[in-house]
């Protein structure tokens, strides 16, 4: 088995490791690959909801020049969480629950500055979905101040499945949208909630808005019309605190 500090490679240890539990982020497979241990991998891949990309073999040589077999796993420094085990710990301690779902964001330093600002704020966990999102490393960590060391993960299959679960148990859905004519600050946050936060340049997919109880908009009075979706998330994170606060 080849090991570094974020990746192991070849076809049997990359199969192992899937079945023994480790985080791995994405793999990276060569393209036009046939055999047994190949249909094994990509059986495995499947069924827990690894993204895979198939690349040329000189991108995964960019990596390491040892025998990979066409195959690299990049692996995740924290442990995911399941969805389905965040909300009854909540529950049980007689706190509303507040999750934060990200909607295509893939820039590494963001998502950790997002991480900071909920686990900051009171958040008890993120969801992201397993394709088209982030991919959590060393930097992200860092990003983060080392929040992301005990922090909540869930790694979905659907984001859209992840909130309506979400949803059907109770939690408020809130997204940001600087169309909205409902100024945050005007919203009811109060209760169970779950925030959604959208990429900068594509913001939040028009599937999820429609099954979000809430569609609100930051004021904002300079030139420039949007904000950093890090930025963002603190403005929301610390208003949903402001209103719970104010609560008797």
């Amino acid at each position: 088995m080849g090991k570094s500090t974020d990746f192991i490679f070849g076809l049997r240890p990359v199969i192992e490791a899937i079945r023994e539990g480790r985080q791995v982020e994405r793999l990276l497979i060569k393209q036009n690959m046939q055999g047994q241990l190949y249909h094994e991998l990509m059986k495995e891949a499947s069924s827990n909801n690894i993204p895979y990309q198939f690349v040329p073999v000189e991108r995964i040589n960019l990596h390491t020049r040892k025998n990979h077999q066409g195959v690299l796993a990049f692996i995740s420094p924290v442990e995911y969480q399941r969805i389905e085990n965040i909300l009854p710990s909540v529950f049980e301690k007689g706190e509303d629950p507040l999750i934060i779902c990200l909607d295509g964001v893939s820039d590494v330093r963001n998502f950790g500055a997002v991480v900071r600002s909920a686990s900051c704020m009171g958040a008890h966990a993120i969801v992201i979905p397993a394709k088209g999102s982030v991919r959590i490393t060393a930097d992200a960590v860092k990003t983060s101040a080392g929040a992301l060391n005990n922090f909540s993960v869930c790694r979905v299959k659907s984001i859209t499945g992840g909130i309506e679960f979400l949803k059907e148990s109770g939690l408020k859905v809130i997204s940001t949208d600087e169309k909205s004519s409902l100024p945050v600050f005007d919203a009811d946050l109060s209760g169970p909630v779950v925030l959604i936060m959208g990429s900068e340049d594509r913001g939040i997919s028009g599937e999820l808005l429609k099954i979000s109880d809430l569609v609100v908009k930051i004021p904002v009075t300079g030139h420039i019309g949007s904000l950093n979706v890090s930025v963002a998330a603190g403005i929301m994170l610390y208003e949903i605190n402001r209103q719970r606060s104010a609560q008797p």
